[in-house]
């Protein structure tokens, strides 16, 4: 069985006593994370070959992201708010047939129509998972929830790194064709969520009723969930366009000012991409045992020393400062969605859905935003404005108490 045997002495948390902690699902649903990420991150790999053969200019090229942007973000939440009424366990290894159907639609595409289709069946793959996989983190949690989510997300930031290496050893190779390849990995998560959606239907309800009951004992007003919703929600914004500014243009910007190779700025991103990975991991544990504001605190407004030192470091010191920037920004967001789904008790996936959906979008238009900076004053411009976005850290200081804390 997936969940392995549960701990002999359940654990108590402020929400009350739950079962032990199902490592096995929480490693599964990871995995899953890292197929699903990965095949999501190979659509940019096809945009030279698309731009060539169907003749595209950028701005198409745009409405193919936009595409994918759409069902991908602001179907999530709504995914989500569905199935904290009618919880849905085969909608996991379910929605893995949209991100089958979109890349074989992709790789097989010859009309920009087609292309469309696509991107947009790869979002809906994507929009189903997120939710309802987050809300089995929890379930599977036995109340370590920021250990749990941290370990689901880290699959996500493996899949998003591995994505341009299968995308380099076989997309570039050969061709668009071969993502009809990797449509076989939907099948390989298929079949693993199937045995996660057996356990979420045997043991992952029964958690899930339980924790409902003893989290709206402790139910905030409205208007304090909602103060502290929004609150989080432009955290995760100064997060995630700080994190589309390196993800997007480290590279050029290492290149333009240092003058160093492709491969040099290649290895920087990775340190910086691995650093992301070690924070995820850190962030929810570390939320469990010290409390989850006060780690909200240090990996938003902690990185603020480090994002104003960076445009004027020298090629030594920016490798270390965006390192230290990856490890502390990665640390906010398990944080973050664990504390908003205790803010709002009972919509563990409409939560879950509008944290990702808001933070993939937030990606996407600050990655968008920052390259239309780039082009009217300089890539060196970009580093100096976003210097400051983790100053909205200081938000966190109006986050709403919950259990006393």
């Amino acid at each position: 069985m997936l969940a392995g045997r549960p701990s002999p002495t359940p654990q108590t948390t402020r929400q009350g006593t739950i079962d032990g902690t199902a490592f096995g699902v929480i490693v599964a649903i990871s995995f899953c994370h890292l197929l699903n990420d990965m095949m999501q991150s190979l659509l940019p790999a096809i945009y030279p070959a698309l731009k060539t053969d169907l003749g595209l200019s950028f701005g198409q090229i745009g409405l193919v992201t936009l595409a994918y942007q759409i069902t991908a973000s602001i179907l999530q939440p709504l995914v989500g708010l569905y199935a904290d009424k009618r919880p849905t366990p085969l909608a996991l290894p379910g929605g893995t047939l949209f991100s089958l159907a979109g890349l074989t639609v992709l790789s097989a595409a010859h009309s920009y129509g087609l292309v469309l289709v696509g991107a947009a069946l790869l979002g809906v793959g994507s929009s189903v998972f997120h939710p309802e996989s987050s809300r089995v983190a929890r379930m599977a949690a036995g109340g370590r929830h920021g250990l749990a989510q941290s370990l689901f997300q880290v699959g996500g930031n493996a899949g998003q790194a591995l994505g341009p290496l299968a995308a380099a050893l076989v997309v570039v190779r050969w061709g668009q064709s071969s993502l009809a390849f990797f449509a076989l990995l939907a099948l390989l998560s298929g079949a693993v969520l199937w045995n996660v959606a057996a356990w979420y239907r045997s043991h992952g309800l029964e958690r899930l009723a339980a924790g409902r009951k003893a989290t709206l004992a402790a139910e905030l007003p409205k208007g304090q969930a909602a103060r502290g919703i929004a609150i989080l929600l432009a955290l995760i914004f100064s997060k995630y366009v700080y994190l589309a500014s390196l993800t997007s243009y480290f590279t050029f910007y290492l290149i333009h000012r240092f003058g160093v190779s492709v491969q040099n700025a290649q290895f920087h991103l990775f340190a910086f991409l691995a650093a992301v990975a070690v924070g995820t991991v850190l962030g929810g544990p570390l939320g469990d045992r010290f409390g989850r504001k006060y780690v909200i605190w240090f990996s938003i407004l902690g990185a603020l020393p480090f994002t104003l030192l960076l445009p004027y470091a020298g090629l030594f010191w920016t490798g270390p400062l965006t390192v230290a920037i990856g490890l502390i920004l990665a640390s906010a967001f398990p944080a973050i969605v664990v504390f908003a789904q205790e803010l709002v008790p009972g919509k563990v996936g409409m939560i879950s859905g509008l944290f990702f959906g808001f933070s993939f979008g937030m990606g996407g238009l600050g990655a968008a935003a920052l390259g239309w900076l780039a082009d009217r004053t300089s890539i060196e411009t970009v580093y100096q404005v976003c210097a400051f976005l983790p100053a909205i850290g200081l938000l966190t200081a109006f986050l709403p108490r919950i259990g006393g804390k």
